[in-house]
């Protein structure tokens, strides 16, 4: 799929303590669908100071960015998009001739998300979780016009975000609570029978969104499901926030339907 490289291919990389192939096979499809000189490749930095330099001195176009770097960058780069500068938190830096700017595309992919399935914005909201992920998901509800409850077993973390964002804290999920978001490892591979709610909690909601994306099918989303819950999986946000980063490498917005083929082939090779 990948078109060959040679001197004039520009590169663009993902920097994460573990990396993964999504990101790869995700950009490398659309680079080969477009037909564009560009390579994708993921990289585990020895030294994430020295590795940003590396973007900028080697004229490397852009840059996927995973905890626990996110916040570790941000004194490297020139510049934060507003969607950064919002939670303090990058995942995408863009290089514009030797101009480093920060993004955060998990932001921008929840809020596009929460329109798309036109979330009503008065629904009692409930976010299981407080670390980077639960940052951009509260901060995209917010801005959605949203409040509600985090819940978390770090008091500290959860008690700093929902603070933070004008919401409440609590060890437990409020009764009232009609949109139950995941934002917890709770149900990925390895975890098939966790839940990060209850079924009792599942069943008087009116909306699950579960942020984990391998697999789409979580256990919770699987339970909502046959429940009758409408549903808002992990996959929609993980193939959403790389079309945003795609189109900030390249300036090419891909259709849904090529997203969702690009989406189809990273994760082909997961089933």
């Amino acid at each position: 799929m990948v078109n060959q490289v040679d001197r004039d291919t520009v590169l663009c990389i993902s920097l994460a303590a573990r990396p993964g192939n999504h990101g790869v096979r995700f950009h490398n499809w659309l680079y080969a669908e477009y037909d564009l000189n560009f390579l994708y490749k993921a990289v585990a930095p020895l030294d994430i100071t020295a590795a940003v330099a590396g973007i900028r001195g080697l004229g490397i176009r852009g840059a996927g960015v995973s905890m626990p770097y996110k916040e570790e960058v941000i004194p490297l780069l020139d510049a934060l998009d507003p969607s950064a500068e919002r939670i303090r938190s990058v995942n995408t830096i863009v290089n514009d001739a030797g101009t480093l700017t920060g993004y955060n595309t998990d932001y921008v992919a929840v809020r596009e998300l929460l329109r798309r399935h036109d979330v009503d914005p008065s629904l009692p909201v409930t976010v299981r979780g407080s670390g980077g992920m639960a940052n951009a998901v509260v901060a995209a509800l917010t801005d959605h016009g949203m409040t509600g409850t985090v819940v978390a077993r770090n008091h500290v973390t959860g008690a700093s975000l929902a603070q933070r964002l004008g919401w409440e804290f609590s060890t437990e999920v409020p009764e009232e609570s009609e949109l139950l978001v995941n934002v917890t490892p709770i149900g990925m591979e390895g975890e098939e029978d966790a839940l990060a709610f209850t079924e009792e909690e599942i069943s008087r909601a009116k909306l699950v969104f579960d942020v984990v994306a391998i697999p789409v099918r979580t256990p919770l989303i699987q339970l909502a499901t046959q429940l009758g819950v409408p549903t808002i999986h992990g996959g929609e946000v993980l193939a959403l926030q790389a079309a945003e980063q795609f189109e900030l490498y390249t300036g090419i917005r891909p259709t849904d339907e090529q997203v969702g083929a690009a989406e189809a082939y990273a994760t082909s090779e997961q089933r």
